[in-house]
């Protein structure tokens, strides 16, 4: 902001020396009192004009040093809010990562609960056939048991108890033949290998 005074007084225009030759001869007092009193009031207003000049520039000086003071506090904020900047970017790249990760383990997760669920499908497939077998074994155990209770009725009872034991002690007199077989084979098997072991004894001696 700039201001130029121009001043309404002229120094030179109250002590220019007249043009006319026939005024060089000494001023009177009352044309020299005229002067002092201009030149007084000149020196009044360049006295005001100076004393304004001051009173500006000491206005432009607190203007400048507030705009100063301004433009420190705005660059100081402008430093925080970068400050805050970079420390919201890095805040978000690690949200981002986190976001990521997460994103990663979710789909980790779902993938062993896909594979759960299919487990567990299997399991009750399995658990529905072996329930359907049992329920089938069930059925036929109940329809042997039903024909076992027609068969052995209590009036046939003693019967069968004395076909069973017959039938056990011609099994044991079987298994006793078969014993005695086994043991007449098994001497003979042995008798033999001895025979053998001689033989070859006697082949290599001298």
């Amino acid at each position: 902001m700039s201001v130029i005074l121009e001043s309404s007084f002229n120094i030179e225009d109250i002590i220019k020396t007249p043009e006319n030759p026939d005024r060089l001869a000494e001023p009177k007092p009352a044309e020299l009192l005229i002067k002092l009193r201009k030149l007084q009031q000149a020196k009044k207003h360049f006295e005001d004009e100076v004393k304004e000049t001051m009173l500006l520039r000491c206005a432009r000086k607190e203007e400048e040093d507030a705009l100063t003071a301004e433009a420190l506090q705005l660059e100081g904020t402008l430093n925080e809010k970068e400050e805050l900047n970079r420390s919201l970017q890095l805040k978000c790249e690690d949200l981002q990562l986190e976001a990521q990760r997460q994103l990663e383990q979710n789909l980790q997760k779902e993938e062993v609960v896909r594979q759960y669920c299919f487990q567990i499908q299997e399991t009750k497939l399995k658990h529905r056939k072996i329930r359907m077998k049992f329920e089938n074994q069930l059925q036929q155990l109940m329809e042997q048991h039903k024909n076992l209770s027609t068969v052995f009725t209590p009036q046939r009872l003693p019967a069968e108890i004395q076909s069973a034991e017959y039938t056990t002690e011609q099994l044991l007199k079987a298994e006793q033949q078969k014993l005695e077989q086994l043991t007449k084979l098994l001497d003979g098997l042995s008798h033999t290998q001895n025979a053998e072991m001689h033989m070859d004894t006697c082949e290599k001696a001298p």
